[in-house]
């Protein structure tokens, strides 16, 4: 073994270590955000504030009803949306993303553009059936 090569794997170590507190920083500080706005929406909006927002009518429905009964949940839906958005980016900017995704992705166009043509571009893909 060379003399300086235990510094380069104790260097790539450290870095590989920097990169992943980084990543699980960003991840939580993500999901604090979305938490709190998920808490705004489902517990300050819909239970604290309901009286106040009943005074409005939409749809012939107070807002308070509204946000307590619907609002949560179409919030919800929206935050795993924009989480799963957002953590693809980070993945991406810390090289963790997931390549069959990208696979997957490629034989989806594959298969569109065979639909839309007729021709494939690269030849039948592995474990496409028709």
């Amino acid at each position: 073994m060379a003399a300086g090569s235990g510094r380069g794997e104790q260097g790539r170590r450290e870095g590989a270590d920097a990169q992943a507190v980084g990543y699980w920083k960003a991840n939580r500080r993500l999901q604090l955000t979305l938490l709190s706005v998920w808490a705004v929406f489902g517990f300050l909006l819909s239970i604290l504030l309901a009286n106040p927002l009943n005074e409005i009518v939409i749809g012939g429905f107070p807002l308070g009803f509204w946000f307590a009964q619907q609002g949560s949940i179409v919030v919800f839906v929206i935050l795993i949306f924009i989480y799963a958005v957002t953590m693809d980016r980070v993945d991406h900017e810390y090289g963790v993303q997931e390549e069959e995704l990208g696979a997957a992705r490629r034989r989806l166009e594959r298969r569109a553009q065979r639909r839309t043509t007729g021709e494939t571009p690269l030849g039948p893909e592995e474990g496409d059936a028709r």
